[in-house]
């Protein structure tokens, strides 16, 4: 029998979820037994989906990955109260269901956020005497503060000290750019402790063949394509403002956002304000079709608000884009335009900055049709040989056996 993972994560398939089924039947395949620790599926409605009823524990077998989950206080709303006994609730149950009934696995893999997670894992660790591998997709409390989740210093500097303690009480952690490894470095976490390991996109559904959408079948003008969740953080009045300016252009640019948000019926105000006839606002579509959209394209958005924390953020759209072969017009600052220069699969401009905005359209614009064929193929090619589920689930492989040996 290979080596025994148990996979503690809140939040598991059905919900949308990062590192869900793909990733465990992905390390199923690789000769690992795997067991799924999580709760009854809520997020993010927080409310208990159909087909599911909260009770005390609930066994599944999905592919060979054996999945047991645990009751929680099920919340997603504005309430910081309810998403703390969310939280909170999740973790007792799991911590009390690892120390006395898991059967002992070789590694335990914890997914973060929630801050709960890691505690319990930590405790887990301490009674059971298993490494935990901890993989951090945000970092607390910087992310607490910039969403505005919390905004209690007091409070944030005790969240912070919690994160301390289970770095300091988990034997590897894994993050998802160098500029996270450098933060914790930074906050006194070893070096040798820390590996980074790049997310992956949902790969089957991205790149699986989809029809063009008819609104695409005009290829008179060279259309860049933002999807996504179009919020406060995205900062996109700025793409309308370099919209207004390249409206006069001769050679017709379309903006077209794809998705939903908070912000969408303010962008469509400042549109109709600007009487922009070069942006198009289509609503979110299931993600099997998403790829149809992105691949019809002729360039791809990404775009965020000027901010620290989104210095050594990638966004996940980021490597969707790179596995369908488009060029990028990457406005983010730091590890994501990093990425872009390193593969040279599009152009980097300013976040923010209208003016970068638009001379990045216009290289674009400019760029012959070889030219951004070899940036698509670049993009395609960086993406499987370093970004892809293949190369993630090996070297998490690799971390999990090298634990199991401790």
């Amino acid at each position: 029998m290979g080596v025994r993972v148990l996979l503690l994560t809140q939040w598991f398939d059905p919900e949308p979820t990062f590192k869900g089924l793909v990733f465990a039947r992905a390390l199923v395949k690789q000769g690992f037994e795997v067991e799924v620790v999580t709760g009854f599926p809520n997020y993010p409605g927080g409310k208990i989906y159909p087909g599911f009823k909260l009770k005390l524990f609930q066994r599944e077998f999905i592919d060979g990955v054996k999945i047991t989950r645990l009751p929680l206080y099920p919340s997603h709303g504005q309430s910081g109260i309810g998403r703390v006994f969310n939280y909170v609730s999740f973790a007792a149950a799991s911590l009390f269901y690892g120390v006395f009934f898991a059967k002992r696995p070789d590694v335990i893999y914890a997914y973060h956020p929630p801050l709960t997670v890691g505690i319990a894992a930590s405790i887990i660790r301490f009674f059971r005497r298993v490494p935990v591998l901890y993989d951090i997709q945000d970092m607390w409390p910087d992310t607490l503060k910039a969403t505005g989740m919390f905004s209690n210093d007091k409070l944030l500097g005790v969240v912070s000290k919690v994160c301390d303690w289970v770095y300091r009480h988990v034997d590897k952690l894994v993050v998802l750019s160098p500029g996270f490894k450098k933060v914790l470095i930074e906050r006194g976490v070893p070096e040798d402790k820390i590996e980074v390991i790049y997310n992956w996109c949902a790969e089957e559904q991205i790149t699986a063949s989809a029809e063009t959408p008819i609104c695409f079948s005009d290829n008179a003008r060279f259309r860049i394509l933002f999807a996504g969740n179009m919020g406060k953080a995205q900062a996109l009045d700025a793409v309308l403002d370099a919209a207004y300016t390249l409206q006069s252009r001769s050679r017709p640019v379309e903006f077209i956002f794809l998705g939903g948000g908070i912000e969408v019926d303010a962008l469509k105000r400042i549109a109709i304000e600007k009487s922009l006839t070069n942006v198009t606002f289509l609503p979110a579509v299931p993600m099997a079709e998403v790829g149809g959209y992105l691949k019809a394209a002729d360039a791809l958005l990404v775009h965020l608000k000027k901010d620290p924390l989104f210095k050594i953020t990638i966004p996940s759209k980021t490597q969707a884009y790179m596995a369908v072969g488009r060029p990028l017009l990457m406005a983010v600052d730091g590890d994501a335009a990093e990425l872009v220069k390193q593969s040279g699969c599009g152009v980097v401009v300013e976040s923010e900055n209208v003016d970068s905005l638009v001379s990045g359209v216009e290289l674009l614009l400019n760029s012959s049709a070889e030219e951004l064929a070899l940036m698509s193929q670049k993009g395609h090619d960086f993406y499987r040989k370093h970004l892809s589920l293949d190369q993630g689930v090996l070297k998490f492989s690799k971390a999990f056996n090298f634990l199991a040996k401790k």
